[in-house]
């Protein structure tokens, strides 16, 4: 790994990331045909976080949270933090410090796949982090990494200036290059669902809406009264 910091990335539209993480992880993953989701492992330190910004990416070793600290000069407001190592680490490398410095320059929240702490204290300020572990294991600042580089989280690969949503359901990347169709996916897949809401609560069954009816006897399922169930018994 070479030891360097990119500046000046380019970075997706602010106000189009805030309108996708409006949208919600669930709805944007559909939309762009369940694509770019971290895994069920990035967990949100505390319920009710949500947040949708451009990616500032930061590659630590473990145990390490020098290059948190290098990358927070380099963040503008809009941005989220998005932490990987270079191997598995589940350490507390992010903690209400960070929060406070990161907040007063604007940025929207931290995906990790290691390890936060001060979990009370980030819930308390209502600063958005997902990560893959909570611990009070502290770190070390020793060891150059990078900031800026693509990095992988949950097996995405996260470049710097693409767009990171996170919610109650998980953390999901949508690349810079996707933001406008994943804006219009997500919209019409809104306007679908609410569609769908309706019908259902006029009564009408998903059977029928989604057309799942017919396809039911090519699957093998029978309907049978309770009489001929108990007689075949």
């Amino acid at each position: 790994m070479r030891p360097v910091v990119v500046t000046g990335p380019p970075r997706a539209d602010v106000d189009e990331a805030e309108r996708l993480g409006a949208y919600g992880v669930a709805t944007v993953h559909e939309a762009l045909g369940r694509t770019g989701y971290l895994g069920p492992a990035f967990r949100p330190a505390w319920a009710g976080a949500r947040t949708g910004g451009t990616a500032v990416t930061v590659l630590c070793w473990p145990g390490d949270n020098l290059m948190i600290h290098v990358a927070v000069e380099q963040c503008r407001p809009g941005d989220v933090v998005v932490v990987a190592t270079t191997s598995p680490c589940t350490d507390g490398l992010f903690g209400d410090l960070f929060a406070t410095a990161f907040a007063e320059r604007g940025v929207r929240g931290a995906v990790l796949s290691t390890g936060v702490r001060d979990v009370a204290d980030l819930r308390e300020t209502r600063f958005p982090v997902w990560s893959t572990a909570v611990s009070a294991q502290g770190t070390v600042k020793a060891t150059a990494g990078a900031v800026n580089v693509p990095v992988v989280l949950g097996g995405q690969l996260v470049h710097p200036g693409d767009v990171v949503l996170g919610d109650d359901d998980g953390v999901m990347v949508v690349p810079r290059a996707d933001v406008g169709r994943a804006l219009t996916g997500a919209q019409a897949r809104v306007d679908k669902e609410a569609a769908t809401r309706e019908a259902f609560r006029r009564g009408e069954l998903g059977l029928d809406r989604y057309g799942l009816r017919e396809r039911l006897p090519g699957l093998g399922l029978e309907y049978v009264t309770h009489e001929e169930w108990v007689g075949q018994e």
